[in-house]
């Protein structure tokens, strides 16, 4: 069904609230090397603005908030990559959210001209090449870490110590939960994947004995 036979309610309304009717996702995802690629240039260019204007502090917490939002809205994450909303509810609905948090005007600009050129869906890419930039900027290097509870901050602290002692670096842990994984860590730290997680360990097994039968 077209765009003209939806209800005309404004997009802001739409997706600026939490906890609203889900709109169905199609997914509209590229690759996600292209991705990857689409969204290191914009990463390139919102950190050089905002660290020319000495407001890196700022672009961080808009990009947290901003993880932390596509997170917990199912509404935002199909505004960022359903192609049943056009360009211009898009941009409008983006730049309303955007307003609404607070978000760093750079960032919230980019999102506004990633809209206009229909590159919205690569925002969580967009994310981990901004937080990839800040904290090489820093001398930090960035874990991405899965598990399949969530860690508690005793548990993230000790695990970032671990790996920084390995890499020789300051390590930023980025955590997330997967239930799925059964048990253990899934840790990748740049291009080094470090799988501690039972489920692996379980498709070895698997794997080994179908070598063997």
């Amino acid at each position: 069904m077209g765009d003209d036979s939806r209800p005309r309610t404004p997009p802001e309304a739409r997706y600026a609230n939490r906890g609203q009717k889900h709109i169905g996702r199609v997914d509209v995802s590229e690759p996600a090397s292209i991705s990857a690629g689409i969204a290191a240039r914009y990463a390139t260019a919102v950190f050089d603005i905002a660290e020319e204007n000495k407001a890196l502090d700022s672009l961080e917490t808009s990009i947290n908030d901003l993880a932390a939002a596509l997170a917990d809205s199912e509404d935002l994450n199909s505004l960022i990559r359903s192609p049943l909303v056009s360009r211009e509810e898009q941009g409008a609905a983006i730049t309303a959210v955007a307003e609404k948090m607070g978000l760093d005007p750079v960032l919230r600009n980019t999102l506004a001209l990633m809209a206009d050129k229909r590159r919205l869906f690569v925002v969580p890419a967009l994310i981990d090449a901004l937080r990839a930039r800040l904290a090489e900027a820093r001398g930090e290097v960035t874990a991405e870490v899965v598990s399949a509870k969530a860690l508690t901050k005793t548990q993230s602290e000790k695990l970032a110590k671990t790996l920084a002692e390995r890499v020789g670096k300051k390590v930023t842990i980025n955590a997330t939960v997967d239930a799925s994984i059964i048990g253990g860590l899934v840790v990748k730290v740049g291009s080094k994947m470090i799988d501690s997680s039972i489920r692996s360990k379980l498709n070895s097994l698997q794997n080994a004995m179908k070598e063997v039968g």
